[in-house]
């Protein structure tokens, strides 16, 4: 018995689009329409559901047309309410059909039970239910976009609403940066902050800073959403192949890539600045390159990044970093609070109750751990810790591994071929050029691993538009990464 050289209708880039009994043009319109309603609802998100759920309370309802499409952010609840329309379209399309280890697949579910749980433990019950609200709709969006997305064949209308949101995330900073900021400080402190019983002392300062934070909750989540989405953008662009000469796709990368940077730098995220270069030196190391030159390209970034770095943030270590000071108390208190509270934490988002009981009076006031695993670990006990610290890792671990083993000489499969004289000069042997939806893949991926590690400094999992589109992303690529068992091929 051999083996096919086709591809099954369950591998990458070829999923089905229909289960038995459906026709499969009705079939094909109805992903499509899900997946253009899904990208548009995550690239709304970044645009308006910026803020962390447990900050809900200071979320006014738009009192008029400016406020409703270009002024402050909406209730978490709508956004709740479009996922919700949104999953009732996606059941009507699950395809139950999975390759993908099933102890991966529970690892979400797993999590989120044990938030649920340790919510009876809580200390204060509002946060916890706002948190909840927020983790539940992460969950969906994984199981959306594996069981529903992934098996979708057009994803453009996805992409193309995703892209669109980030556009938007984008012109809303360069925005800020020239003249924007400060008409939007100067409207707050004088039509806003007046009415205002309390403040979040993170967003008073916030909107006293020049650092731009576009539609996001605070500067370094703007970060967050450029790491996630801008390795996704430049490796769909060098997809689109068929539609764009090799100059046009050079040009948009370049566009995008100038137009996201410059919002990183004016963000002032010292640490997403540092895991951007990251991500570009792992986009150097596939690159169709001499390793030599790919080592000396590699390094020279590395120097010339960190040297600005340096030079740009000389002031901030002369004054002694600190705001890696204040991170360093964050993390100390919650370590302590996840030692004390082993078992269920002290409730999911409440990080905030126990610290400002052991907090030094010098110390910063902090809602958040500034470390998404620490936080775990602190508001849910262990279990939280490693359940989605596991889900985490074994996410990008599994589809990594899984990308590395897409056969690249297959002539039945590849989209570009070259052929070389071999020595006994018999034949012609194929050899594959890196194939334009590789490229997609290895963004996605890449935008994920940045996310994820930015998670280490940050609380992107608390922030609904990164949270959202990250966890969505992770069920696509996931079932993107599944492939049929050889032996099945015949």
């Amino acid at each position: 018995m051999g083996v096919s050289t086709k591809r099954s209708s369950t591998a990458r880039g070829t999923p089905a689009t229909s289960g038995p009994g459906v026709d499969p043009i009705l079939g094909s319109v109805r992903y499509r329409v899900f997946a253009g309603l899904f990208g548009a609802f995550l690239g709304l998100s970044m645009l308006k559901f910026g803020n962390p759920p447990i900050t809900e309370k200071w979320v006014t309802i738009p009192s008029n047309i400016y406020e409703f499409l270009l002024g402050y952010p909406w209730p978490i609840n709508w956004g709740l309410g479009l996922l919700g329309m949104i999953t009732v379209m996606g059941l009507f399309l699950l395809n139950w059909k999975s390759h993908a280890p099933r102890s991966l697949l529970a690892l979400p579910l797993i999590w989120f039970g044990w938030q649920l749980l340790s919510a009876t433990q809580t200390v204060d019950a509002e946060l916890t239910h706002a948190t909840l609200k927020h983790f539940a709709a992460c969950v969906i969006c994984f199981y959306l976009g594996y069981f529903v997305l992934g098996h979708a064949q057009q994803l453009g209308w996805f992409w193309l609403g995703l892209i669109c949101g980030l556009c938007l995330v984008l012109v809303v900073g360069w925005e800020q940066r020239f003249g924007g900021l400060e008409e939007t400080r100067r409207y707050f402190f004088l039509y806003i902050y007046p009415g205002m019983k309390e403040v979040p002392p993170e967003y008073l300062k916030k909107m006293s800073s020049n650092r731009i934070f576009s539609t996001l909750f605070y500067p370094n989540a703007l970060a967050g959403v450029l790491l996630l989405l801008l390795p996704l953008t430049l490796g769909l662009i060098q997809s689109v192949s068929r539609y764009l000469t090799k100059p046009a796709r050079g040009f948009l990368q370049f566009l995008m890539s100038i137009f996201a940077l410059g919002c990183l730098y004016w963000s002032q995220s010292k640490g997403g600045w540092l895991l951007m270069v990251l991500l570009g030196i792992l986009t150097l190391t596939r690159m169709p390159l001499g390793k030599r030159f790919k080592l000396a390209l590699a390094t020279g970034v590395l120097l010339m990044s960190l040297g600005g770095f340096f030079w740009k943030y000389s002031g901030f270590f002369k004054k002694g970093a600190t705001s890696v000071s204040a991170r360093m108390d964050y993390w100390q208190a919650a370590w302590h609070t996840a030692r004390s509270h082993i078992v269920f934490g002290t409730g999911p988002g409440t990080f905030f109750i126990p610290y400002m009981a052991i907090k030094r009076p010098e110390s910063e006031s902090a809602r958040l751990v500034h470390n998404d695993y620490l936080e775990q670990a602190s508001d849910s006990g262990l279990l939280g810790f490693l359940s989605y610290s596991a889900f985490i890792v074994y996410g990008l671990t599994w589809t990594f591994k899984q990308s590395q083993k897409v056969p690249r000489s297959d002539v039945s499969s590849m989209s570009e071929t070259t052929r070389v004289q071999v020595p006994s000069g018999r034949t012609n042997a194929p050899v594959s050029k890196r194939q334009p939806e590789d490229w997609l893949f290895f963004g996605v991926w890449l935008g994920l691993l940045g996310w994820a590690l930015q998670g280490l400094i940050e609380f992107g999992l608390y922030i609904p538009g990164s949270a959202w589109p990250a966890f969505s992303l992770f069920g696509w690529i996931i079932h993107r990464s599944c492939q049929p068992d050889p032996s099945h091929q015949s």
